[in-house]
C-alpha cells in the first residue's frame, strides 16, 4: 500500500473515529503529497524516498514552530504542532538514537579519512544519504561536531 492510500484510509477512520489532531495531521501530510506530485516536472507517483522527504520536511517546520510558540508563551499553538508531529512521526521509519548516529559517524568518518571540523562539509552530503529518514540534518551536524570537539 503507498502512502497515499494509507494516508486516505487513516483518514476515514480519522473522521469516523473523530479525531481531530490526528485528522489535521494527516490532511497536512496529504496536502503535502498532491503539492509535490503536482509541482512542474513532477512524477504522478513518488517513490518511497521522495515520501520520506516530504514527511521530513513537514516534520522540521512542525518542529520550527514548536520552538517560535514556545519562545512566544503561546503553549496552546505549540500543543497543537506537537499532536501533528506525533501523526507525522507515524509513517516515518523509526528514528536513530543519538548513540547510534554517533557510532555509525564515527565509521563514516573513519573510512571516508575525514580527520576534523574543517571537513565537516565534506561529511554532511555522506552522512545525510547515510542516514536518510532515521536522521535529521542538525543533529548529524551537532554530533558530528561533538566527535571532534
Amino acid at each position: 500500500m503507498s502512502l497515499v492510500q494509507q494516508i486516505d484510509a487513516d483518514i476515514k477512520k480519522a473522521l469516523l473515529a473523530k479525531e481531530q489532531a490526528t485528522l489535521r495531521g494527516l490532511r497536512a501530510i496529504k496536502s503535502a503529497i498532491l503539492l509535490a506530485q503536482t509541482e512542474k516536472g513532477a512524477k504522478e507517483e513518488l517513490d518511497k524516498e521522495a515520501e520520506i522527504k516530504i514527511l521530513q520536511k513537514q516534520l522540521k517546520q512542525r518542529k520550527e514552530s514548536i520552538d517560535i510558540y514556545k519562545a512566544q508563551g503561546r503553549e496552546d499553538l505549540a500543543q497543537t504542532e506537537l499532536e501533528e508531529v506525533e501523526v507525522i512521526e507515524r509513517y516515518l521509519p523509526k528514528s536513530l538514537s543519538p548513540e547510534e548516529i554517533e557510532s555509525q559517524l564515527r565509521v563514516l568518518i573513519k573510512e571516508a579519512g575525514f580527520s576534523g571540523i574543517k571537513d565537516l562539509g565534506k561529511l554532511m552530503p555522506i552522512a545525510n544519504k547515510h542516514f536518510e529518514g532515521k536522521a535529521d540534518g542538525k543533529s548529524i551536524s551537532e554530533l558530528a561536531k561533538k566527535i571532534w570537539a
